[in-house]
Parts: structure tokens; sequence; C-alpha cells
């Protein structure tokens, strides 16, 4: 059984998937692979005590206030993509790294990887903004692709600070 709530954000509804314990899922309206990896049993579900941590947390990282502990977090995916969310969770806030420096950082543990490999496990990854893929720009200083769409990867960035002026940002309606 997989449970669900919705919560509101800026930027548009938050819908939230947990088994019970930990968050399975987080994703953004109309977000590509939305919901992909669900059980098909699910119920709604909104007081889970993990719904509450995750909301208390998303609400802090909405208003500037200093974030408390990650709610527990459980990923479903293949042992590389688990690779490459471990990764993710390792970039500071308010920073960027690029998919080749997570390639070479996977090489250097032993573990086989191309960025075209990792850009693959970072766009699929089932728990967004907890799991900070949104931190994650393009060797050529192009703020490319995000499941929930660039314009919200944009304002995740702008909403940790970070200085987006070395980095192509397209212009809204624009095309990768």
């Amino acid at each position: 059984m997989t449970y669900l709530t919705k919560l509101v954000s800026p930027l548009g509804p938050v819908h939230l998937a947990s088994d019970g314990q930990s968050i399975v899922g987080l994703w953004l309206k109309d977000q590509k692979y939305f919901a992909a990896g669900l059980e098909a049993e699910t119920a709604e579900q909104p007081d889970l005590p993990v719904f509450r941590q995750a909301s208390d947390w998303l609400n802090a990282y909405f208003e500037k206030r200093d974030l408390p502990p990650l709610p527990p977090l459980a990923p479903k995916g293949s042992s590389f993509r688990q690779q490459v969310w471990k990764l993710l969770l390792e970039i500071p806030f308010g920073t960027t790294t690029t998919y080749g420096a997570l390639a070479e950082k996977l090489r250097a543990a032993g573990i086989r990887a191309a960025p075209q490999a990792v850009g693959g496990a970072v766009g699929h990854n089932p728990i967004s903004i907890f799991i900070p893929c949104h931190r994650v720009v393009g060797m050529d200083g192009n703020l490319t692709g995000y499941a929930g769409g660039v314009e919200k990867k944009r304002f995740l960035l702008e909403l940790e600070g970070v200085d987006l002026s070395g980095l192509y940002v397209p212009k809204k309606g624009t095309a990768l």
C-alpha cells in the first residue's frame, strides 16, 4: 500500500507518497515521470507522521528558515540510481554540481558511469526537492533538464541563493 497526500507550495501542488514510514515520492504538478513506480494500491492519508515531517521541512525550505532533519526517504530504483541519488544528497544547499562531476565521483568509487547515465538517474529521481536533483547543471553551464520544468529548477536555485549569472538560463518558454 502506498499512501498519498498533496501539499500547497510556491511551485504549485506538491504530491507526496509514502510507504507509511518513509517518503517514496515527491512530484510537482505536471512533472515528467509523475508518480512513476507507485504501487497500484494507494490511499489518501494526509495525517501520517512522515507527511507532517515532510510538510514541516518543505515549509522551512520555502520560507528560508533553518531546515529540520529530512524525513526518512526510501526512493525505489536500481543500484546505480541509488548511488546517484545518494550523491545528490551530498550536494550542499545553495551550490550546484555537474553531471560530469557526479560521474567522476562514481568512477572514483569504482562504479562505471558516464555523464549521460548520471543524467538519466538524476532525471528519474522520484523524490525531488528532498533529493536535490535541481542542483545539477550541465558541464557547459546550461541550466538543463529538470523533470518538474526548468522554470521550477530556476526558482529552487534562486530560493537557495545560487548565483545564476554564470549559467545559461533559458527564457520562459524556450526549449532546450
